[in-house]
């Protein structure tokens, strides 16, 4: 049996095939029958039943999980805060004023299995624990005092305070030291003073916002009596959102060239801690939006304990904002809202066509001409070319007059060749020139406004890093985690956007979080010199 290449396809016209005698034709049906059930087979193929890996999967035809309680990413990921695990002595490291080793204490229960295949995460009920195998060992005490006084708001001296401390925490932070780091062991003593009134205060550990979280046996709680840092807690999320590295990984790097043992509970808690701390940075980016003049929207799959959901990009000249939930118009207006009164740069899809004042990525359109400038049908090959010719004739003359041109030839030449192709009977053909006249001002918005970009290339650029990360993790295991990672990535690309370090930033908001302070807005870029 022959091997049909594109070239005998071509061949194979209507005339063709009524001019063959009928056993000729059906050797031919034969031969075509067998191309068919080979492409069949390609195309059913999936990560299940051949060596293509699941990233390769089309997230339409994905089989929903069941719904289910969503469960907590790990029990001794929260209760860690206040027990003993493999990081430490505690959490918070806490210690008896009197000593400078803390005293562990039974780790709390967690959640029981669901069932062979409904396993909760985390540490299972019975299962036995982990502990550190050495004490810690403090490399730098840090002295906290009040400062002024609870009662009367009088100043307190140093005369005044007390000689021993009443309690303290172990803390790991990462110190940055010229052209390296190194990650120390502290401990920070709390005191208290008495003031001339009679009253007598004491320092206490700052306390933040907690996250409330349905289902959760204990809640995140931004505080300072924590064994991981602001900085050391920034360069963890660093390591697994930017750098793409596993809690597995981050382990075994802090271990191996830290010297620095934390369990993967308390690696998590650190990430979603400071995905929490980013919320009010976030509301304050999602407000600067609706302000740009101009924006790119795009979006890709993601998916959230195994459901399909979509990950949002936004970003203007110095903002950026990604987002995960449904892809909706609704889900959509969260972010843009009403109030915006600019431009967007988006593609096809049909929840930005409400907007006016949008411009339509020509590289999906000019990737769809070139595609059926390569049919095998003929018909379809040339008025595709037609149609690619014209597309990128028109960017080039726009971009060589440098002025706009509402009245240009080259509109009028790729409208007519579209109204063409919708008289065509190959289905892609005319799906594309429908989709070109039925968005027709959003696609030729950038000859009357020639400021316009013409790709949607800002917002694809920033969602590669979020694409290659849903290729490693397969997404994010709550709606928790979801907005975690989308808070750090609007903190981080809005930082290299504005030609920042987000990482010293991060740990500013971390820390002033942590003490329930509010926390600056991202620095806007200084101005550059003439």
């Amino acid at each position: 049996m022959a091997q049909l290449d594109k070239a005998d396809l071509e061949q194979m016209t209507d005339d063709y095939l009524q001019s063959l005698e009928p056993e000729r034709l059906v050797t031919v049906a034969k031969n075509l029958r067998a191309l068919a059930v080979e492409q069949l087979e390609k195309l059913e193929e999936s990560s299940k039943t051949s060596s293509r890996p699941p990233s390769s999967d089309s997230p339409y035809q994905s089989t929903p999980k069941p719904d289910t309680e969503t469960s907590p990413v790990a029990a001794e990921a929260e209760s860690s805060v206040l027990a003993p695990s493999a990081e430490g002595s505690s959490e918070a490291g806490a210690v008896d004023p009197k000593s400078d080793e803390g005293a562990p204490s039974a780790p709390p229960s967690s959640p029981g299995s669901k069932g062979f295949g409904r396993r909760s995460a985390g540490k299972q009920r019975g299962a036995q624990g982990k502990w550190r195998d050495q004490p810690l060992k403090a490399e730098r005490t840090i002295p906290h005092y009040p400062e002024r006084c609870a009662a009367c708001d009088a100043p307190l001296g140093e005369e005044h305070r007390d000689a021993k401390p009443h309690g303290g925490y172990y803390q790991f932070e990462l110190n940055r030291q010229g052209q390296g780091f190194s990650i120390e062991c502290q401990l920070h003593h709390y005191y208290g003073a008495s003031c001339s009134c009679g009253h007598h205060s004491q320092a206490q550990p700052g306390q933040g916002e907690c996250s409330v979280v349905t289902g959760r046996k204990v809640q995140l709680q931004l505080q300072e009596q924590v064994l991981i840092g602001p900085m050391l807690a920034t360069f963890i999320a660093s390591l697994s959102v930017r750098y793409r590295l596993s809690r597995v990984k981050i382990q075994e790097f802090l271990w191996d060239w830290a010297g620095v043992a934390l369990s993967i509970g308390s690696l998590d808690r650190s990430i979603r801690e400071a995905g929490f701390a980013c919320r009010p940075v976030v509301e304050v980016l999602i407000e600067e939006l609706q302000t740009a003049e101009l924006l790119h929207l795009d979006e890709t799959p993601w998916y959230e304990s195994g459901r399909l959901c979509w990950l949002w990009v936004a970003l203007s000249a110095i903002s950026v904002v990604f987002f995960i939930g449904p892809r909706t118009k609704e889900r959509l207006l969260q972010v843009i809202s009403t109030a915006f009164v600019g431009w967007l740069v988006t593609d096809g899809y049909g929840a930005y066509r409400w907007y006016d004042h949008r411009q339509r990525c020509l590289a999906h359109l000019i990737r769809k001409a070139l595609a059926l400038s390569q049919a095998v049908d003929a018909e379809a090959r040339q008025l595709g070319q037609w149609l690619l010719e014209e597309m990128r004739e028109l960017i080039h003359a726009l971009a060589t007059a440098g002025h706009d041109d509402p009245d240009d030839p080259g509109t009028r030449r790729l409208q007519q060749v579209a109204l063409l192709a919708t008289a065509s009977e190959h289905p892609k053909l005319k799906a594309l020139a429908k989709e070109i006249l039925n968005d027709w001002q959003a696609v030729v918005a950038f000859v009357s406004h020639p400021h316009l970009p013409v790709t949607n290339n800002e917002a694809e650029r920033a969602l590669r890093h979020a694409v290659m990360a849903r290729h490693i993790t397969h997404g994010t295991r709550s709606a928790e985690g979801s907005e975690a990672y989308a808070a750090l990535l609007s903190v981080i690309e809005t930082c290299r956007r504005r030609n920042l370090s987000p990482w010293p930033y991060l740990a500013e908001v971390i820390a002033l979080r942590r003490k329930g302070l509010s926390v600056p807005p991202v620095p806007m870029p200084l101005p550059q010199a003439a």
